[in-house]
């Protein structure tokens, strides 16, 4: 769970990364969610955009995402949303 101060880091560093992955009609599979982890275990931090197509709201989306790789949702905001996992072998952002 994040404190106030720490999702507040995590928003300011967000703010200033584009979008890795989108997130569209064909909804969340299984080779979306592996390439995910792959970046979340490399940059610890996600933003991820979510398609006027698409059948989740980012809210949605965020939530399935956080389950399924055990992530943090930092913020969802318009049609994005922001997903966090520290890396436990090589932590990139302090916190």
């Amino acid at each position: 769970m994040l404190t106030s101060k720490q999702r507040s880091k995590l928003k300011t560093i967000a703010a200033g990364i584009p979008a890795a992955f989108q997130v569209g009609k064909g909804g969340i599979s299984d080779a979306q969610v592996r390439q995910i982890d792959d970046y979340l275990r490399a940059h610890e931090i996600i933003k991820i955009n979510c398609l006027d197509n698409s059948l989740y709201t980012p809210l949605e989306a965020a939530n399935e995402l956080s389950e399924r790789l055990n992530a943090e949702v930092v913020i969802t905001i318009g049609q994005k949303a922001v997903l966090y996992r520290k890396n436990p072998d090589k932590p990139l952002i302090e916190l």
